[in-house]
């Protein structure tokens, strides 16, 4: 490959994906062989390969191999999206008051749309889900079961941008706290805490279910930055604080 042939498999790269999205992701389409390919973007076979190369990380399309094969539409996977940005964001070094204040934001809409449009359907999901996090225990809360709650609000507000950054945020939160010791009384907060935003969402109650959801992650917050802050041998200290700070949050949403 010469110098400038990177630069143009880039460049490919995004022509094809942009005919994808033009034709509306239509998952099977055949965008044709590579040597039909080749010839109507009149590049070479190795700049055509690093170009498909590309594509097929980001899961646009991917190349079918045999006498019938090609370029054929596929779908990206969420979860190929949500790791790398998970990854820049730690590396950025973002705080925990800033990790925080963009899921509070997020998440908060999302609570507001699913109780506006609550359903027997939704709301059957977010009981199911209650049951099989108190079900999990504190094992659970140690193994990020309490986020499953947080991304099923996302999911239920059928925003499929709400839902990315939502588990984005989720899974970030829980891979910098998961190092922390919890107790069976954190434990008990997290339940209660989701218990009284669903209560909310289930009666209709947008305004509600957001105070609740944003004390939930106020808390949370607190408590995350108390245990990360707390000198060595203060963990007790920090932990009963954050403890304090729990029920008060739960006198305040009494």
């Amino acid at each position: 490959m010469t110098a400038s042939a990177p630069k143009r498999a880039e460049e490919l790269a995004r022509e094809l994906e942009a005919v994808v999205m033009d034709h509306g992701w239509v998952q099977g389409e055949y965008l044709g062989s590579e040597a039909e390919l080749v010839a109507r973007y009149q590049v070479s076979r190795a700049v055509f390969r690093e170009a498909v190369r590309i594509i097929e990380h980001h899961g646009a399309a991917e190349m079918k191999r045999g006498p019938r094969g090609g370029l054929v539409v596929s779908s990206p996977e969420l979860r190929s999206v949500q790791r790398p940005t998970t990854l820049w964001l730690d590396y950025a070094n973002v705080t925990t008051l800033d990790l925080s204040a963009v899921r509070s934001t997020l998440e908060l809409t999302c609570v507001r749309i699913v109780a506006t449009n609550v359903t027997d359907e939704s709301a059957a999901l977010l009981r199911t889900t209650l049951a099989a996090e108190r079900a999990a225990g504190l094992n659970g809360v140690r193994e990020g079961r309490s986020h499953e709650l947080h991304i099923l609000i996302a999911r239920l507000s059928n925003n499929p941008a709400l839902l990315l950054f939502v588990e984005t945020m989720a899974n970030l939160a829980y891979e910098r706290a998961q190092h922390l010791e919890y107790r069976d009384e954190q434990a008990d907060e997290v339940f209660e805490a989701h218990d009284r935003v669903v209560d909310a969402i289930i009666a209709g109650d947008p305004a509600l279910a957001q105070h609740r959801m944003r004390k939930h992650l106020s808390a949370a917050t607190h408590y995350y930055r108390d245990r990360e802050n707390a000198p060595e041998g203060q963990g007790l200290t920090e932990q009963r604080g954050a403890e304090q700070r729990g029920a008060e949050q739960r006198g305040a949403e009494q």
